[in-house]
């Protein structure tokens, strides 16, 4: 009998991301992005995930703050809705 919970091993920020809650689409490659650490960033869509990962409105991704400018961040990888779940279900989001 196997231990089938379907949990998934998910990608984890390193030390220089953040979870993120897409709040907006601003048009073009750019959102709002509500980060776990209470700011409110824009973040840019790189051109590598640009066409190939959509990213709509309360999508949850893991955003890389810029070093020289805290309030803007790189959009770095997006969860799937069962991700999220999984992630909320074990407490490393809202």
């Amino acid at each position: 009998m196997s231990d089938e919970t379907g949990r998934r091993n998910l990608r984890m920020p390193n030390d220089d991301e953040v979870f993120a809650v897409v709040k907006r689409h601003d048009g073009g490659n750019h959102v709002t992005l509500q980060c776990a650490d209470g700011e409110e960033r824009m973040g840019r869509i790189p051109g590598r995930m640009k066409y190939r990962t959509w990213i709509n409105e309360g999508d949850v991704v893991l955003a890389e703050p810029w070093d020289w400018q805290d309030e803007k961040a790189n959009v770095e990888w997006r969860y799937s809705d069962q991700d999220a779940d999984q992630l909320r279900e074990e407490g490393h989001i809202e």
